[in-house]
């Protein structure tokens, strides 16, 4: 259905969809789908983030890093992800029509609860995913009751 209020000729959501499309001609982000997120599309790595009774877990999708110019830091109860990514270029003078693969530098933050431990942290990045596990407090984590 929304597709079908796009196309129609006169419609002001598809005038709006046409202007936003050639804006990110404009600003070299074109060939991007557009979608309902919570943050703007390409938007450089993609993160999913959740929780385990005794972690909190953050994954990072981002192939094609350097894992030495990938930087984690924690501070004020706040993840930060940042890097760069070397635009990826058509060789010997190509002229690139579209780019669907972000490039520049990026930076990426995380609230994180106030029951986690930033003293125990433990970062990988494998097969272009960054794993993030920052251990929660013993005294946030369930425990178990003998009943007697």
């Amino acid at each position: 259905m929304y597709e079908s209020i796009l196309n129609q000729p006169y419609s002001l959501f598809g005038q709006f969809e046409r202007l936003r499309r050639e804006l990110d001609d404009v600003f070299g982000v074109s060939g991007l789908p557009s979608s309902i997120r919570s943050v703007a599309p390409g938007t450089l790595p993609a993160i999913n983030v959740g929780r385990t009774p005794s972690s909190v877990e953050i994954y990072a999708f981002a192939p094609g890093l350097d894992a030495s110019k990938i930087e984690v830091t924690i501070d004020r109860g706040v993840l930060r992800i940042a890097g760069e990514r070397a635009a990826a270029t058509p060789g010997d003078g190509a002229q690139a029509y579209t780019r669907e693969r972000g490039s520049g530098s990026f930076t990426r933050a995380v609230a994180l609860p106030d029951d986690v431990d930033p003293a125990h942290v433990n970062a990988s990045y494998r097969h272009g995913v960054l794993q993030v596990s920052v251990a929660r407090r013993e005294s946030a984590q369930p425990k178990r009751i003998t009943v007697q």
